[in-house]
């Protein structure tokens, strides 16, 4: 097994991932899009998510695909970047189709969910014309197979704890083929750093030095409650957005499985996570490209290694974002 090519949740081929932000109002937009829609599911486990069309990923709706995905700064503002990407493809008649005629618009299928950075010292003074639809029409246009991280995208405003966050990725391939990719937006309660340190939590877990190469604490570190969460720290909220994805054609139920295992990822990164305050959620999804022999084995491999990905991911964007 070895990374993926960019080390990116790009590496899934069919994925390409734009970014627009703001420096001034430090706060921005992270859109993915695949070459076809994408089957797609999600699991929520912090206390204060803020999302849209999350309901229409249920095992028992209508449909199971997505067009986009959208991950935003700016708390329940940020959700209009969905309103500007969903207008874009409908006027290029992309989306769900009940009535295939001319004259009946399509319905793109557009989730998306938002972190709060809205008291990061960004100049939030925007009256009545918040920015995300400009940022989200913005990412959607700017959308490549390569992508930045560290303080770019939804990230630009992140916090970790009492750290800078980020937007991170990272990918791996198996030995039968399948590549598995993540990317998160890191805005914590919880601390990506061990207790009085600047070596990672997901330390444990890096490939080379891809973010710094620091290593894990030889001693001993207490399990108490950690001193650099964002406890300490007045005026800074919470909620890391997570994607993982893959190549292997799965089910809807077993890439909720897949994002259920992937949850463990952000506590192997991130101490504490899924938290009250924190709205931590994990979509997963799927270019369903590659045939899958042997379902159960797969998903219990490729949820396994998305966790794995995923703390990678995270520790990745907060060392991006640091400098």
């Amino acid at each position: 097994m070895s990374v993926g090519k960019r080390n990116q949740i790009t590496d899934v081929a069919g994925l390409a991932v734009g970014h627009a932000h703001d420096k001034a109002v430090r706060t921005g937009v992270t859109v993915l899009v695949g070459e076809d829609p994408l089957r797609a599911a999600v699991d929520v486990r912090g206390g204060g998510p803020g999302t849209r069309e999350t309901e229409a990923l249920a095992l028992d709706t209508l449909v199971d695909r997505i067009d986009a995905l959208v991950l935003a700064g700016g708390s329940v503002y940020g959700l209009a970047a969905a309103d500007a990407v969903c207008r874009q493809l409908g006027a290029e008649r992309k989306g769900f189709s009940l009535v295939d005629q001319p004259g009946v618009p399509v319905s793109p299928i557009v989730p998306a969910a938002i972190l709060y950075d809205l008291a990061n010292g960004g100049d939030k003074d925007w009256g009545a014309e918040p920015p995300y639809a400009r940022l989200g029409l913005e990412a959607f246009q700017s959308v490549n197979g390569s992508m930045e991280i560290g303080a770019v995208g939804a990230g630009i405003g992140a916090t970790s704890g009492a750290y800078a966050g980020g937007l991170g990725t990272a990918s791996w391939v198996t030995d039968d083929g399948f590549t598995i990719g993540a990317m998160v937006a890191v805005n914590s309660f919880g601390s990506p750093y061990v207790a009085g340190t600047h070596q990672f939590w997901a330390a444990p877990f890096e490939v080379g030095d891809e973010f710094g190469g620091r290593g894990f604490p030889g001693d001993t570190r207490s399990a108490g409650f950690p001193t650099d969460s964002k406890i300490g720290v007045p005026g800074r909220s919470n909620t890391t957005l997570a994607v993982v994805a893959t190549d292997a054609d799965l089910p809807t139920a077993d890439l909720q499985r897949i994002a259920i295992m992937a949850q463990d990822g952000l506590a192997r990164a991130i101490r504490p996570a899924h938290g009250p305050t924190d709205g931590d959620i994990v979509f997963a999804l799927s270019t369903a490209a590659k045939p899958v022999a042997a379902p159960l084995i797969t998903t219990t491999q490729l949820g396994s290694i998305a966790g794995d990905v995923l703390a990678r991911a995270v520790a990745r964007g907060v060392f991006a974002a640091e400098s």
